[in-house]
């Protein structure tokens, strides 16, 4: 629909392990299909907040690198466009790498450009692992203890569904035999 800008979607933050290899991953979604003469697409890298952007990919008909001397050659396009993906990886990951990554996309006749942001966090070492024993033993006793609610309540719900059955039928009886006089004879009604 027109007037609605096209929906561009990217993880707020990445973290990656110095030397290694990130794909810093943005996607985004359109009314249209993609068509190479007229789509764009801008990656900038920011230093700062306030510091200007670099523009260091960009998709004009063709993806062209735009060979910052901040990343060489490791910057390598392994997005595609056709399936809504404008990705990008990062090749040895350096502590300068750390920053915004702006990815800005157009795909006409959608109106609007769309634009999502990456923070970059490089780590010189890997994080911890964290003990989940905790959490899988308060996950497992929550759980349980959910599921026994949950059998507690179909139970009450059953019980009470099949007294309300027989009193129906308890109903059903007395009003039949309420039909009868004492001695069996139906009963005339008022006179």
């Amino acid at each position: 629909p027109t007037g609605l800008g096209m929906e561009v979607m990217a993880p707020a933050t990445i973290n990656a392990l110095n030397g290694t290899s990130v794909k810093l991953s943005c996607t985004f979604n359109s009314c249209y299909k993609v068509e190479n003469k007229q789509f764009s697409l801008n990656w900038t890298y920011q230093e700062c907040k306030n510091c200007s952007e670099e523009l260091f990919l960009q998709f004009r008909m063709k993806i062209m690198n735009k060979q910052l001397d901040r990343f060489g050659n490791r910057v390598e396009f392994t997005g595609n466009p056709t399936k809504y993906d404008v990705s990008f990886t990062l090749n040895n990951v350096q502590l300068e790498d750390e920053g915004t990554y702006n990815c800005y996309v157009l795909n006409p006749p959608d109106r609007q450009r769309g634009h999502a942001s990456i923070s970059l966090k490089v780590l010189t070492e890997e994080p911890p692992k964290r003990d989940s024993t905790v959490a899988v033993i308060v996950g497992a006793s929550v759980g349980g203890f959910l599921a026994v609610v949950i059998l507690v309540l179909m139970v009450v719900k059953c019980v009470r569904r099949k007294k309300q059955q027989r009193l129906n039928t308890d109903d059903q009886k007395t009003e039949e035999e309420g039909k009868t006089d004492g001695e069996g004879n139906p009963d005339e009604g008022t006179k």
